[in-house]
């Protein structure tokens, strides 16, 4: 990175703009400069970014229309730097806010079914509900026709503990289930907030007492960016056996990766698929992409909004394998279901005590999102900005 020092100013540069077209989170690491001391310019405009102490590094939105040269200048010393996003527990839910608005949220409490539901499809740690910028809700938890789907949720399916099935989806069948277990971080910021998650997966057919098959490290960041109608959500799991034998995933249609049942409104007439090798809603299913954009009727009955789905290039089988629900299923309607599904076509063997991690991006938004955005998210997202700052 060129970097100069002038009266106190410190200028550095991003280098190549590779023909950027959308917004994207990027990191610059400051080395021993004390970034308190300091506010961030672009083109004379007070820039908010982060610093992270554990990595040392500030992060901040570059997108188009801004210069590739940065300025850091002497903090004002009146200016009250106010976090824009938080983190906020309450009520067993935790939400991550842009200003006062929600945007995600993540039930660390045990939720229960609707009266009358058999309680053993009780839950907790998934994402409910995800609000498009406008305010819609996205994800649906508790349908009648699956109670055992959670928003946005990734359980093994199929697997194997030694000789016996267990199955961590399909949570009524009283074997298996994934459940919240404590928060390891919680972040706010002026461009992001977060948390850190551990959740585990349950095996509830050992014959002595529950035994935990997996222990995963969720870690979920929304990013605000400078188009109001979009907004980034970055989920990434890691997970490990302790089991002495570790646990085989079978190859099937569902099963982990990050899986999205869709809002009600969404039926077979009214949103729509395409994938980055072109696949629509029709033919999208046990194909593989890079990255998903499905859409579909806003609930002002006059708008569209929906996800960005990306898969990161380090996950298994990428450019991963879908599932996308039949444009006739559920009797007919042609409700909303997707998934990237790691193990759709393949069985993968999980070693004892190995730490294997999956990585996505969301882009919620509003209107419509063209191939060409689609195509430089993911670009911005295996391959992100980073820079190292050198004072001369």
């Amino acid at each position: 990175m060129a970097c100069t020092s002038k009266k106190e100013e410190i200028i550095f540069s991003l280098g190549e703009n590779n023909g950027i077209l959308v917004d994207r989170p990027t990191s610059v690491h400051i080395g021993d400069l004390d970034i308190s001391k300091y506010d961030l310019y672009n083109n004379g405009h007070l820039i908010p970014y982060d610093f992270d102490t554990e990595t040392n590094k500030i992060w901040f939105v570059h997108g188009p229309g801004k210069s590739l040269e940065y300025t850091l200048k002497p903090k004002n010393e009146f200016q009250n730097d106010v976090d824009k996003l938080t983190a906020k527990k309450e009520d067993g839910l935790l939400t991550l806010s842009i200003g006062n608005e929600p945007r995600v949220g993540y039930r660390y409490g045990m939720h229960y079914p609707p009266n009358g539901v058999d309680s053993i499809f009780k839950k907790s740690g998934f994402i409910h509900p995800l609000l498009t910028p406008s305010g819609d809700t996205l994800t649906r938890i508790n349908p009648p026709d699956h109670w055992h789907h959670y928003g946005i949720w990734g359980p093994w399916t199929h697997t194997r503990i030694d000789t016996v099935r267990v199955d961590f989806w399909n949570i009524g069948d009283g074997n298996g289930t994934v459940l919240h277990k404590e928060f390891k971080k919680e972040s706010n910021g002026q461009v992001a907030s977060g948390f850190t998650a551990v959740q585990e997966h349950m095996d509830l057919k050992t014959e002595n007492s529950p035994q935990v098959a997996l222990e995963e490290k969720l870690e979920v960041k929304i990013w605000e960016l400078n188009n109001k109608n979009r907004y980034i959500m970055d989920y990434s799991s890691s997970f490990t056996s302790p089991l002495k034998n570790g646990i085989l995933f079978e190859a099937y249609r569902y099963g982990g990766g990050i899986g999205m049942r869709f809002t009600e409104r969404w039926k077979k007439d009214n949103c729509k698929v395409l994938t980055s090798e072109g696949k629509d809603r029709l033919s999208a299913d046990g194909t593989n992409a890079k990255w998903a954009i499905v859409s579909g009727e806003a609930s002002n009955g006059t708008g569209t909004n929906g996800i960005l789905f990306l898969s990161h290039s380090g996950n298994r089988m990428h450019p991963e394998p879908m599932r996308v629900w039949p444009i006739d299923g559920n009797g007919g309607r042609g409700d909303m279901f997707f998934e990237f599904c790691p193990i759709r076509h393949e069985p993968w063997e999980i070693e004892p005590n190995q730490v294997y991690q999956l990585k996505y991006r969301m882009v919620v938004f509003e209107g419509e999102l063209s191939p060409e955005e689609a195509e430089a998210y993911w670009k911005d997202f295996v391959e992100p900005v980073q820079s190292e700052l050198e004072v001369n």
